[in-house]
């Protein structure tokens, strides 16, 4: 999430995580990516052509100064629930990667049953470590991309 944020949670994701959706990802938008870890996300969305704001800030106490159009990235699993609500509050269009089971959470149905979609990978996704960035992790779980106000044209879809 940020490279202040407690070690066990601070993982990005690989870029083929990012390049599996970049179909979905509308290249005519400005993009914020809040959760900092390394920063290689802005140059990963960057040779996809994106435009992004990716800097190292509070995602809770902190909005770009420029206009941004959606938010794409990986926020930390642990406090999944606080950033949710955040998310919830800026009401801008996003893609989160996030555990597979948050679609039973309560909680997560209420906040956004009225507007959301899923991006479903093949396969489990893998990340690096902050601290540890020579070696991928793929969790013991699937991770999916939550899908918020982003108008695709399934509900759930299958890559």
């Amino acid at each position: 999430m940020f490279t202040n944020q407690d070690d066990t949670d601070n993982y990005e994701t690989d870029p083929n995580g990012w390049l599996m959706i970049d179909r979905f990802i509308p290249k005519d938008k400005k993009i914020w990516s809040p959760f900092y870890c390394t920063g290689k996300q802005k140059e990963i969305f960057r040779l996809m052509g994106h435009d992004i704001i990716h800097e190292d800030r509070d995602f809770f106490s902190y909005m770009p100064d420029e206009d941004f159009d959606l938010i794409v990235d990986n926020p930390s699993f642990s406090n999944f629930k606080e950033v949710a609500h955040r998310l919830k509050m800026i009401d801008k269009p996003f893609i989160i990667i996030a555990r597979s089971n948050l679609l039973l959470c309560r909680w997560f149905q209420r906040l956004f049953c009225n507007s959301l979609q899923v991006i479903i990978p093949d396969k489990r996704m893998t990340f690096t470590h902050l601290t540890n960035p020579k070696k991928g992790y793929t969790p013991p779980f699937g991770c999916f991309y939550y899908c918020y106000k982003m108008e695709l044209d399934k509900d759930l879809i299958f890559i």
